[in-house]
């Protein structure tokens, strides 16, 4: 193991007590918003207090959310309606400050929650609050944002640390922006690898593992999968800013997802002391995480990499495999019949976990079909599936996008050649000549966020809040009217899956709330994207998104529940679609090229 970079960084909340601590004029008041949680904040102003100053200490992530949860009794008041007027920035998307607010519709029972824009150019929040007798309150809140470079020279318009203090009068002593514990240890770690001389040639490292003691704790928000974790955001905005220092140095575009730069590891734990990084170059694992086996239909948690090998054997076929960067077996099966042939992958973004029980356990199924044709490959990414393992022994309710990719840094399916785990989907098309590929994948069940990196995630602003059951299709050109008839078969379908309709309903109108657009189609009652694509192996390919990620429990079951239920109405309909297109009813070598 080598060591890059090891700094330890002094807690904000302790230094801004020693700086005050002794000043001489005991009426001074302190107000600072930092990255650090609320019950660290309420005992460091405890602590001021003891000495005889003033001191209110919030919140810069989220500050808006944070008022209403710190600041207001809404249920004592007998508040009814709020209206928020955002501002917006000429420095970021113009909805980015209306996202800040989410989840806060969902949070306090019938009261009516409008937005609208407001304030230009100016980090201010203007409230309106008006209770069942008609009578109104306003409000303000500051949200500390700052215009900088990050570390490849692109502006952003970020979440920062404040401080204003005030003499005992009332005058303004101080008023500026407060670099943090969390910043600076964000922008040391980012900086220090990105001087780093790598070489030229991917990959750049086996694992580059970033070990962060942060202190602070989550607080889960009471709503769907919702929580504010300032360890999971450091997490997201390291791993996405470390990609794209490498996408930079490679000389490829922004957001490539074939850039192979090896595993990028933050492991970001809580810690009751000082922040601290130590950032390494280690040898990939080869770990394995041991668990329970789990009955299928019922998993509350994603299975161990023994069980999905244990319950693929049990699924009729030829076995296929492939070899993972790191060593790792990639499983599969062809099971061979006479319907029309078809494609089943999970688990190509790792940390997307229900597709890989809703792929076994629709494969079991149709198994057992006279007929049925197919190949069912349910973890094409183990490498990242470890990790995802691993990552999650610590903390479960973490999105953890460091494990979505492969041990070679790359997204599987951008891969160009048929190296490594690649090789497994190149074995199925040639076993199965399938041409329809269901692609079970997921998404953030609650909030992603980069708050250091202009808060919402680059190339990823549309999956930033959940949205229900998700459907893309895309599809060769000559193809499209049999998509959009399998598309619209599928849908009829899935809506007999019983809530499956309310639960996308209640996430599209609260995303909608809180982005202001959607950017998508209904059709059915199901979110949906159709992209022509003659690029693509196969004229079909519907990838399912189910907002997965961080789920356990009865949402993770529901959700492997809808991932099998998909595969099993995607099936059937593309028979009922092939059987009406083509004469020779069941023949899987028919002529399906236009």
């Amino acid at each position: 193991m080598t060591i890059l970079f090891e700094k330890t960084y002094p807690r904000t909340l302790t230094t801004l007590l020693q700086r005050y601590a002794s000043s001489p004029d005991r009426g001074i008041t302190v107000e600072a918003w930092l990255f650090d949680d609320a019950t660290g904040r309420r005992k460091a102003e405890a602590e001021f207090a003891a000495r005889g100053i003033k001191a209110r200490l919030r919140s810069a992530y989220k500050p808006l959310l944070h008022f209403f949860l710190e600041d207001l009794d809404l249920a004592s008041t007998n508040i009814t309606e709020v209206k928020v007027l955002y501002p917006i920035s000429s420095n970021a998307p113009e909805n980015r400050f209306l996202l800040e607010t989410y989840p806060l519709a969902a949070l306090f029972g019938d009261i009516r929650f409008t937005f609208a824009a407001g304030r230009q150019n100016e980090c201010v929040y203007d409230l309106v609050l008006r209770n069942a007798a008609g009578e109104e309150s306003t409000h303000q809140v500051f949200a500390p944002n700052r215009v900088h470079l990050d570390s490849i020279g692109e502006s952003h318009l970020s979440p920062t640390g404040w401080l204003r203090v005030r003499d005992s009068s009332g005058t303004i002593l101080h008023d500026d922006r407060l670099e943090t514990d969390f910043e600076a240890l964000f922008t040391d770690t980012l900086q220090t690898l990105a001087a780093h001389p790598w070489g030229d040639k991917e990959p750049y490292f086996e694992e580059l593992h970033l070990a962060v003691s942060l202190p602070g704790l989550d607080t889960a928000l009471g709503y769907g999968q919702e929580v504010l974790s300032l360890h999971e955001a450091l997490h997201e905005d390291l791993y996405f800013s470390l990609l794209e220092i490498f996408q930079r140095r490679s000389g490829r575009p922004l957001g490539d997802r074939g850039l192979q730069p090896g595993q990028i590891v933050p492991e970001i734990r809580h810690g009751d002391g000082p922040a601290q990084v130590v950032a390494e170059i280690r040898p990939l694992s080869q770990e394995e995480i041991p668990g329970k086996d789990q009955e299928l239909a019922n998993a509350a948690n994603p299975l161990t990499s023994a069980q999905i090998h244990a319950e693929l054997g049990k699924i009729a076929g030829e076995p296929f495999t492939a070899t993972s960067r790191a060593g790792r077996i990639v499983v599969a099966r062809y099971h061979p019949g006479s319907d029309f042939p078809v494609m089943i992958s999970g688990g190509q973004h790792a940390n997307e976990t229900s597709g890989v029980v809703g792929a076994l356990r629709a494969a079991g199924i149709l198994a057992t079909r006279a007929g049925s044709h197919f190949t069912v490959a349910p973890l094409e990414n183990p490498d990242g599936y470890a990790l995802h393992q691993r990552l999650i022994h610590d903390n479960p309710s973490h999105m953890h996008h460091a494990a979505r990719y492969t041990a070679l840094g790359d997204d599987l399916g951008h891969r160009r050649n048929t190296l490594y785990e690649r090789a497994i989907r190149c074995q199925a098309l040639q076993l199965s000549r399938a041409h329809l590929h269901i692609n079970l994948h997921g998404y953030p069940s609650h909030e992603w966020t980069r708050p250091l990196s202009g808060y919402v995630p680059r190339g990823f602003a549309m999956w930033t809040l959940p949205k229900g059951f998700f459907l893309i299709m895309n599809y060769h050109h000559s193809w499209t009217e049999r998509a959009e008839a399998f598309l619209k078969e599928l849908t009829k379908k899935l809506a007999e899956v019983p809530g499956l309709l309310a639960f996308n309903q209640q996430q599209i109108n609260l995303y909608k709330l809180h982005s202001g657009s959607n950017g998508f189609h209904i059709i059915g009652g199901f979110p949906c994207m159709l992209t022509a694509d003659d690029e693509q192996d196969v004229p079909l390919a519907l990838t399912t998104e189910y907002p997965d990620e961080t789920c356990h429990g009865a949402p993770f079951i529901a959700g492997h529940d809808v991932q099998t239920a998909a595969v099993l109405a995607a099936y059937d309909a593309y028979q009922n679609l092939m059987r009406r297109t083509f004469t020779g009813e069941g023949d899987d070598h028919c002529p399906l090229t236009p």
